[in-house]
């Protein structure tokens, strides 16, 4: 079983507005270790990701992008952005729950 955390060899761990209907989770890694791992982890599976943020597994998907060591997470917004209800119309504080993953 791993401990190595997630904050511990990504080089950024961050959350941005993807339009009206997304959010993204964006991961950068500063090497091909650090992103295997990540890569590998079942803690960032669709699965793991949509029961850290309470939606459905349908609402997430999971984009490893090996060529800039990155993996992208796109999760559907439960409401429209800038509508009455949305908490972060920017997204840029999504990513919160992504600090305390152990891969």
């Amino acid at each position: 079983m791993s401990t190595v955390r997630l904050i511990d060899v990504a080089k950024v761990i961050r959350s941005k507005n993807a339009g009206p209907l997304h959010v993204t989770l964006d991961l950068m890694f500063p090497d091909k270790a650090g992103f295997d791992t990540a890569s590998a982890s079942k803690s960032l599976e669709a699965a793991a990701i949509a029961k850290l943020y309470g939606v459905p597994v349908e609402k997430v998907t999971v984009i490893p992008y090996a060529p800039a060591l990155a993996l992208k997470i796109v999760i559907d917004r439960p409401v429209v952005a800038g509508s009455p209800g949305d908490r972060d119309v920017y997204g840029a504080q999504q990513h919160r729950p992504l600090l305390d993953i152990v891969l």
